[in-house]
């Protein structure tokens, strides 16, 4: 579970890095934004695992 935790904060940070990489018009944002998308759901999924009934 930290590992995990972990290596989804270093890819958070990634992608926000390309994000801002993006913002910069680097690379195009239309490459990053859906990167971050992706990850910030992985994310956020990652916390909302819990136990669930799922029924008999």
């Amino acid at each position: 579970m930290i590992a995990k935790f972990v290596l989804s904060l270093l890819f958070l940070a990634g992608m926000l890095f390309l994000q801002l990489l993006g913002l910069m018009k680097i690379i195009p944002i239309y490459i990053s934004s859906p990167l971050l998308l992706f990850t910030l759901f992985y994310f956020f999924n990652l916390f909302n695992q819990r136990n669930r009934f799922k029924g008999f």
